[in-house]
């Protein structure tokens, strides 16, 4: 699932047309020109029809990402909200036309932390120094994660994936309880079994089973056209070598398909911590690793 696709006019078409030349292998979800709120009133009506306009050339979902509550303005300047009202045509839209909105809300909890010896994500951001929000004017953590919860209960309609686990893996009990509460809500595990995995093993192994049906596994796998364009889950100050490639994919499937105790995580970029293994049946892995994304965006079995 490339959920890079763009906009119409903006880089969709061409990702489209490299999808086309492996059928039924790469799925693409377009992005809002998020441009247009800067055009005055109607933005979210003119980001639907363009929404619209993206699934007609075959686009199959909607990304939606961090620079909504973060970055994004409107034609005054404000900060576009995740809960913005002027939006709702934009959601409305996405679940009649049957397109899924993967949605990225906010960051680690950490980056909103100074980026001091005690921040245990100091590595990550100090080689990514832009990605940290302290003292930054905009909304925190918990402001994010209210306002996403608002946008969701208010599409009932539309389907919503929370990425990186509900975009609040240090607080998996709050997941647990937006799934319980919304059924228009799923979740992936994209960039998050660094965190996930630091949790109880029974607690989160509860969680998955529990919620086997709308749980999506996911990467944040980014692939460029150079040979160190690889991204695994975060990256480094170096590309990556094959070693960690190794690891990435490891370490992953071994969270999730065995009981093992205090093993490297995937990204190590991402702390310097260790994870224990859940240990998923069988049918329950299934359901992770394909059958719900089937599911839910209509793919056929071969």
């Amino acid at each position: 699932m490339n959920l890079s696709g763009g906009a119409p006019g903006a880089g969709l078409e061409q990702q489209l047309a490299a999808a086309a030349r492996y059928p039924g292998r790469v799925i693409v979800f377009a992005s809002p020109s998020w441009s247009l709120a800067r055009r005055g009133p109607g933005y979210g009506q003119r980001m639907a029809d363009e929404l619209e306009r993206a699934h007609d050339l075959g686009a199959r979902g909607l990304k939606i990402t961090k620079g909504l509550g973060l970055g994004y303005v409107d034609w005054t300047g404000a900060l576009l909200a995740v809960d913005e009202p002027e939006l709702d045509p934009l959601f409305e839209r996405a679940g009649e036309l049957g397109m899924p909105v993967a949605i990225h809300t906010g960051d680690p909890i950490a980056f909103w932390l100074p980026v001091e010896p005690g921040n245990e994500r100091r590595a990550e951001l100090a080689v990514h120094p832009g990605w940290s929000l302290s003292g930054r004017p905009v909304p925190s953590w918990a402001e994010l994660q209210v306002a996403l919860e608002r946008r969701i209960a208010r599409h009932p309609r539309t389907t919503f994936i929370a990425v990186h686990f509900g975009n609040a893996p240090e607080r998996p009990q709050r997941v647990a309880a937006l799934l319980d509460r919304y059924p228009n809500l799923y979740i992936d595990t994209a960039a998050r079994i660094p965190e996930i995995g630091r949790h109880p093993p029974a607690a989160m192994r509860e969680l998955f089973v529990r919620h086997q049906d709308r749980i999506l596994f996911g990467t944040d796998l980014g692939v460029g056209a150079g040979p160190g364009d690889l991204v695994l889950g975060s990256s480094g100050a170096e590309p990556p070598t094959a070693a960690d490639v190794n690891l990435f994919f490891d370490a992953s499937w071994r969270y999730f398909e065995t009981a093992d105790r205090d093993f490297a995580h995937p990204t190590p970029i991402q702390g310097a911590w260790r994870i224990s293994g859940i240990g998923l049946p069988t049918p329950v892995l299934d359901r992770i690793y394909r059958e719900n994304a089937a599911h839910l965006l209509g793919i056929r079995s071969p």
